[in-house]
């Protein structure tokens, strides 16, 4: 299939705006060739995973750029990193100095070649982002869903490299989730047997999104029955569940999210399925690989914390401390910890003994300071990948049961939840 190119794409394929455009081009052009894509869609922004690093590769590729005249042509900001360039002792170099190096040196490059240095996996919380039918490239899983979902904008899951190179060359392949077709649902979860009170549970979200997950794999979804109060951070739930479970780009809650006003407007047919109180049991049980008992940690803020769940958290702590030495960490946004901090949250949750490190994810190896042994946590993507990343046990629960857990030093279960571990 013959890809349509313009002048400006061609002046780039030929090397005319330098190696480093010529580079970005031909991995947009092929990306294109490998989703039989006719032409290109330009894109109003991006979001790049490639600042997360993994090795040595992505220091060269974006020294590479700045050596050779590398554009961005769009706001580009930034997902987390593997450091945190605000507390460097947060994950100790003393682990794995070559590769926490590594993490710091291609977080300052990506800033030095324009990148807004926003440091999060969730840009959704922050104002200036995309909008319902925008065309965007993004990287980061959990933002993609989100974007694409909760946004109603329009990407597919571009990889470490190629979402930069959308975002240097403003285009990216028009195939899969940027047309009407590729959006459709191809499968339908139905949540109305469950009780209303069930579904406004924040537990709720979470195992929903990893059961969708599971079953759907990369196929686009549709959730009916979710409740009229789902908030922005249940969907940052569900989304980033469904894509650390099963691979999910786009999902649609009928009544929800934006291009799902109805069943009809979204469901382009294939396999129901009716969720039960059964099947978020069984979720549960795939979440919590430890047996309940001694508390060594809390991991919360994955994806990161927004300033509605910090609202949450300093209500469900109401100035208690936590256990002494018990580590608690809460991660997040700059911006959004800038926002707790002007509230006195930040100051009351510190005395409280709870950390708020920004820009990183906790499930990652090398360790983050003080994440061994049992720990719990309220977020379905943590509690995926953590036993395999570090080697813990994970208790997962509801935000209430990790801070009443986190005050007793053991893991506490809520007897009100519907849910059983």
């Amino acid at each position: 299939m013959s890809l349509a190119l313009d002048a400006d794409d061609r002046a780039r394929l030929d090397g005319r705006e330098g190696k480093a455009m010529q580079l970005a081009m031909r991995l947009v052009v092929q990306a294109a060739h490998n989703l039989d894509a006719e032409r290109l869609i330009p894109v109003t922004f991006a979001h790049v995973d490639a600042c997360f690093y993994t090795g040595q590769a992505h220091v060269d590729f974006v020294r590479f750029l700045l050596e050779n005249g590398a554009r961005l042509a769009i706001p580009t900001w930034t997902n987390n990193g593997v450091v945190s360039l605000a507390d460097p002792t947060l994950r100790p170099a003393a682990e794995d100095p070559d590769f926490v190096a590594g993490a710091g040196e291609v977080m300052r490059l990506y800033a030095e070649l324009g990148c807004l240095p926003t440091w999060t996996c969730a840009p959704y919380q922050l104002p200036g982002g995309p909008k319902l039918g925008d065309h965007i490239a993004v990287g980061e899983s959990n933002a993609v869903s989100y974007y694409n979902s909760a946004v109603g904008a329009r990407t597919n899951k571009y990889g470490d490299y190629l979402d930069v190179a959308c975002a240097l060359v403003g285009k990216a392949p028009f195939a899969g989730l940027h047309t009407d077709q590729g959006r459709k649902a191809r499968l339908w979860f139905a949540c109305d047997d469950l009780p209303d009170a069930w579904r406004r549970e924040d537990i709720f979200a979470h195992l929903l999104g990893h059961h969708v997950g599971r079953i759907a794999g990369r196929r686009v979804p549709v959730v009916t029955g979710l409740s009229a109060e789902t908030t922005a951070d249940n969907l940052k739930a569900i989304s980033s569940a469904v894509a650390a479970s099963g691979g999910v780009e786009l999902w649609h809650g009928v009544g929800v999210t934006p291009e799902a006003a109805s069943l009809d407007a979204v469901y382009g047919g294939g396999d129901c399925h009716r969720v039960t109180a059964e099947d978020l049991t069984m979720a549960h049980r795939e979440l919590s690989t430890a047996r309940d008992g001694p508390l060594d940690a809390v991991a919360l803020g994955t994806p990161h914390f927004s300033i509605s769940e910090f609202a949450d958290l300093v209500r469900l702590l109401d100035g208690r401390k936590i256990k002494p030495g018990l580590v608690f960490l809460v991660s997040t946004s700059r911006a959004i910890r800038q926002m707790a901090a002007a509230k006195g949250w930040i100051a009351e949750l510190g005395r409280a003994g709870v950390e708020v490190p920004v820009d990183v994810c906790t499930y990652y190896s090398p360790r983050v300071r003080g994440m061994r042994g049992r720990i719990m946590s309220n977020a379905a993507k943590w509690a995926y990948y953590a036993p395999g990343m570090l080697g813990v046990e994970v208790a997962f629960g509801s935000l209430r049961e990790c801070v009443e857990s986190a005050v007793r030093g053991e893991v506490w279960r809520d007897p009100a939840l519907w849910i059983r571990p």
